[in-house]
């Protein structure tokens, strides 16, 4: 039975089965409070990958895996010279992460497969189902590895040359699970990419809203700080005779605050990683090493926001008798999504009766780095409490159903359906 070409409100993926999936998937790398540690190239990331596959081949896909262990699962077109519409996400964890975060990416897009399959639907263009490798950065830094290979930021013999917290190479661990693949990354050609993710925050939950349309994502300065003053005893150095480290940190944290709250709307700012030398309860810290972590889908109010620090941090340490020395150690520019793409996620969350907003992507995603080669969109769903990279992450049948169905309509409309 084939569905009509005008594909309407009735056509909706299987929840149960896509509800299904995840929790079989979650049974691979369980964590230690009802999430999962499945974290990249760890034999649990080669168990999850093995049952992906077996369920894209058992969905009528053939399956390819590229030299960076991304992999690729076709269900072919109608037109062999249409390049293919891609969707998918990551399989791999935080060492502590939630059964969701990118998970949902990948098995909503599965499901989408199974379900043109039950509905006897043929499109024009190939459907490619895709697991991208080391999303999370977790294990080898930095996040977003192989698609940025994949998109040209990195090259392959970087990428094979980072190393865990033991040592182990990510090229070595890639052979070990035995996820080489044979395909030369970055050959494949897209037609577009759409990526499903839960939101990471608050937002979506907050205002009652089942749908983000994404149409941004934020760029992004990581600038190392390092304050150098003087130890001494906390208990006999007087207050006008020390050169604090700590206090200028406190100080330069404060200003970062302020800045960010000084360039609203769509601008944040912490410190989210500080280190104080020698550490000691009774030593006035002599260093201070600290990252600075600035985002905005705004390049001119990203690159303002550092120019800002970068003038008024050195003032404050000198007032401080300290030395400063900044780093740039992390940037990423602004991405904006493809128009087209993001008005057919809108009209396919609208045609489905789905409340929805458009919504700007806090945190980096493979989408980011794919949307510098195609034509490239995010959809997002709530998850409880905004809470991500957590075990305690939580998202409900309803809200990855809702997801999953405006991302089946979104492709259908993409890949176009064949009478």
């Amino acid at each position: 039975m084939s569905a009509s070409p005008a594909a309407g409100e009735n056509l909706r993926i299987n929840s149960a089965r896509l509800w299904d999936s995840l929790m079989e998937m979650a049974k691979i790398g369980p964590g230690i409070a009802g999430g999962n540690n499945r974290q990249t190239l760890t034999d649990a990331d080669a168990e999850g990958r093995a049952l992906f596959k077996r369920w894209c081949e058992d969905a009528g896909c053939s399956m390819g895996v590229d030299t960076m262990g991304n992999m690729f699962a076709t269900r072919p077109g109608a037109d062999p010279e249409a390049l293919p519409v891609y969707m998918g996400s990551h399989l791999d964890t935080q060492p502590t992460g939630g059964k969701y975060d990118g998970v949902l990416g990948v098995l909503g897009a599965l499901e989408v497969v199974r379900s043109l399959n039950d509905l006897g639907i043929r499109t024009k263009h190939p459907i490619v189902v895709t697991n991208w490798t080391n999303e999370e950065g977790a294990r080898f830094a930095p996040a977003m590895l192989a698609s940025g290979v994949f998109a040209g930021l990195h090259t392959q013999d970087y990428a094979y040359a980072r190393t865990d917290a033991e040592g182990k190479s990510f090229g070595e661990e890639l052979k070990r699970i035995g996820w080489v693949g044979d395909e030369e990354v970055g050959a494949r050609k897209m037609h577009a990419m759409l990526e499903l993710h839960i939101e990471q925050g608050p937002i979506l939950e907050a205002e009652g809203k089942e749908i983000g349309v994404v149409t941004h994502g934020q760029g992004l300065w990581w600038l190392q700080i390092t304050l150098t003053g003087r130890d001494a005893h906390t208990g006999s150095t007087p207050m006008d005779m020390r050169v604090n480290a700590g206090l200028g940190m406190a100080r330069i944290i404060e200003l970062v605050h302020r800045i960010a709250m000084e360039a609203q709307p769509d601008a944040v700012g912490a410190v989210g990683q500080a280190n104080v030398y020698p550490n000691s309860r009774n030593v006035i810290p002599g260093k201070a090493v600290f990252t600075v972590d600035f985002r905005s889908p705004d390049r001119e109010k990203l690159d303002g926001m550092r120019a800002r620090l970068e003038a008024e941090a050195p003032e404050i340490a000198d007032a401080l008798g300290l030395g400063f020395e900044v780093e740039p150690v992390g940037h990423f520019d602004p991405v904006t999504f493809d128009p087209a793409l993001v008005e057919t996620v809108r009209a396919s969350a609208e045609k489905l009766g789905y409340s929805h907003r458009d919504i700007i992507s806090g945190a980096g995603h493979d989408a980011c780095w794919i949307n510098r080669v195609a034509p490239t969109v995010m959809i997002m769903c709530p998850c409880v409490g905004g809470l991500s990279h957590n075990e305690a992450e939580e998202i409900s049948p309803e809200w990855a159903a809702a997801g999953t169905d405006v991302l089946f309509h979104a492709v259908l409309e993409t890949a176009q359906i064949v009478a």
